[in-house]
């Protein structure tokens, strides 16, 4: 059974920083690409980071220089490191495991972040 677990989600101020947290379970872990979307209310899921199998990461305009997304394959664990965070961050953010071939996506339940003074 395939699980993906986030944690860290919380409220936090404007200019604030949060750590999230997705650990794996039941997939072979360093084989799989890891992502991390997020869903604003009324607005479609989209991604905010990835880190391939060799730890090459990517982010769309407008959350490059602010969040960091990292992989520790011996703990089976991705995190995303928040910084100078807006509240237009405000979202469920989720954690997703892809692979090509063979194929596998899988997808977290999801951990709220809400950025408000």
């Amino acid at each position: 059974q395939v699980n993906l677990v986030e944690s860290g989600g919380a409220l936090v101020q404007p200019g604030g920083s949060l750590r999230l947290s997705c650990a794996a379970s039941g997939i072979a872990f360093s084989t799989y690409f890891m992502k991390w979307y997020r869903q604003a209310p009324g607005k479609q899921r989209e991604q905010v980071a990835v880190i391939t199998r060799s730890a090459r990461t990517s982010y769309p305009d407008d959350v490059r220089g602010r969040f960091t997304i990292s992989r520790d394959n011996d703990k089976n664990i991705v995190e995303l490191q928040m910084n100078s965070l807006k509240p237009e961050d405000t979202a469920v953010y989720y954690c997703n495991a892809h692979r090509e071939s063979p194929a596998g996506d899988y997808w977290g339940q999801g951990t709220q972040v809400t950025v408000s003074s």
